[in-house]
């Protein structure tokens, strides 16, 4: 990990980082601590970027997500900017940056990341491995449409995977990054063949 504030990290890590435990297994601690990761490997294509900074984005950006997946973006970046404590370790221009990145962060957005801090968070956001990304859609889908067949289950997964990730997929990418585009690669294979999914899908989720 860079030289972080550790004072801030210590806030963090006691008082935020504990609240990703009430979200699905895809948006849990696992995926803060993997998007962290990439935003600080990222960070190294720029110059002038605060590390601190794309910390505190990676590790408020999903943290409302059980709250209500569709505004977490915008009730993730209020709980970051209601929270005092930030106001200790960042300036008022800071704290607004850090808000809109967190804002701009999902995949989904229709409008481009308003600052570089944006791109970085967003690109990290996206998944490089495709067993990860199925068993996260699997997961999500067990929790939130309880009570569908295993058939609809898996045309949900496709349906989801080809919309994110197909040729005409919502996902963007704004920084250099070679694991995604091998990810983008194999997971549009399995996309162009509909029963090569659902035995990919099946696999990686122990669906006999």
């Amino acid at each position: 990990m860079p030289c972080l504030n550790k004072e801030m990290v210590k806030y963090i890590e006691d008082n935020i980082l504990p609240h990703y435990e009430k979200n699905d297994k895809g948006h849990g601690l696992s995926h803060i601590e993997y998007v962290t990761e990439r935003c600080f490997k990222f960070a190294k294509q720029f110059s002038d970027i605060n590390i601190d900074l794309l910390y505190a984005i990676a590790s408020f950006h999903d943290i409302a997500h059980h709250i209500d997946k569709s505004r977490h973006e915008i009730l993730s970046a209020e709980i970051f900017y209601k929270d005092e404590e930030m106001k200790r370790f960042f300036t008022e221009e800071e704290r607004l940056i850090i808000k809109q990145a967190i804002e701009d962060h999902r995949a989904s957005a229709e409008s481009e990341p308003r600052s570089i801090y944006g791109k970085i968070i967003s690109s990290a956001d996206r998944s490089t491995d495709v067993e990860d990304f199925l068993r996260r859609t699997h997961a999500y889908t067990l929790k939130h449409f309880k009570g569908i067949s295993e058939s609809e289950i898996i045309e949900r997964g496709y349906t989801h995977t080809k919309e994110k990730y197909g040729a005409k997929g919502y996902a963007k990418h704004y920084v250099e990054d070679e694991e995604y585009n091998a990810f983008r690669n194999k997971i549009n294979e399995i996309i162009n063949d509909r029963a090569l999914f659902e035995k990919t899908y099946k696999g990686i989720n122990g669906i006999r």
